[in-house]
């Protein structure tokens, strides 16, 4: 007697009937704002030969995964907030939810990536070049893109082969992991313990690394005598440093404690800061806190 889920209904905002409208004006605006700025800056760090350097060359990297996490969700969120029916077909879901997993991996690693070429740039200055090859660059790169596929294809794989009988609305407005495995009838321990244990992975080692990169670079460019000197690189810093903050506090309160006090509509309204808003966030940032930047937009 247990019947075949073949779709979802993403409930998303339906508690916010009256603000359907507003949302979707709110989104789309904020949609629009993601698109442009991470296109300008994936456009400017390829065209501009000034900017062809390893530092630039990861940034544009994370403008490519932001763009993609945007249009994962974003498309199919504006969708919803205009239908009455926000439906999404069995294999859309899991498709959704793999890329989810693989662009968060991807970005979290690239965040980790980042912090180690600062880490050189300005405590080992003089083997930058020799280190910070274009091979290793693309290493890296390759690398950071690569490295989310095994654990969305594994997770997603196991997930959506469990049988879904208890319901098919999603009380979220994307397929993410805990709203979705509510929806399952088996036991899940085995499956949220390795849920568990690859997000520590994911975001807890790469964290350990930009930690440790920036205590070093701390302490080398406290060490200098010169104030300008000082200024200059904290000022290079600062708009990676404002990024880290903003993806790992919205994100570590959803999944690396799931099971918080927080309601799932107030899961919603954190989800969002880091699917949509961080987004938009990560040019403006770069662009108002980095002169390189400024220069190569006035220049385009």
């Amino acid at each position: 007697n247990i019947t075949r889920v073949t779709h979802f209904i993403l409930l998303g905002f339906t508690h916010l009937a009256q603000l359907q409208l507003l949302l979707f004006v709110v989104v789309l605006l904020i949609f629009t704002v993601t698109m442009i700025g991470n296109i300008l800056i994936v456009l400017i760090a390829t065209v501009d030969p000034a900017l062809h350097t390893p530092m630039y060359y990861f940034l544009k990297n994370l403008s490519l995964i932001d763009i993609c996490y945007s249009l994962d969700i974003v498309p199919k969120m504006l969708i919803n907030l205009l239908s009455e029916r926000k439906t999404s077909s069995f294999t859309a879901c899991a498709l959704q939810l793999s890329l989810v997993v693989l662009f968060i991996t991807s970005e979290c690693f690239l965040l980790a990536i980042m912090a180690y070429d600062r880490y050189v740039a300005i405590c080992h200055p003089l083997h930058y070049a020799t280190i910070m090859t274009k091979k290793t660059c693309r290493q890296m790169s390759a690398v950071v893109w690569l490295s989310g596929f095994p654990v969305a294809v594994g997770l997603t794989g196991w997930l959506f082969s469990m049988p879904f009988c208890k319901s098919n609305e999603v009380n979220h407005f994307f397929c993410d992991i805990s709203p979705v495995l509510k929806l399952v009838c088996l036991d899940t321990y085995i499956f949220e313990l390795l849920v568990f244990i690859a997000t520590l992975l994911i975001m807890v080692l790469p964290f350990i690394l930009i930690t440790v990169s920036y205590i070093c670079i701390i302490y080398t460019i406290v060490q200098m005598p010169m104030a300008e000197s000082r200024q200059r690189l904290f000022s290079t810093c600062s708009a990676h440093l404002v990024v880290v903050t903003l993806f790992y506090c919205t994100t570590c309160l959803i999944h690396l404690h799931p099971k918080s006090n927080l309601s799932p509509n107030d899961k919603k309204l954190v989800s969002l800061s880091y699917t949509i808003i961080t987004p938009m966030l990560n040019p403006i940032i770069y662009s108002l806190r980095n002169s390189d930047v400024k220069e190569a937009l006035w220049r385009a």
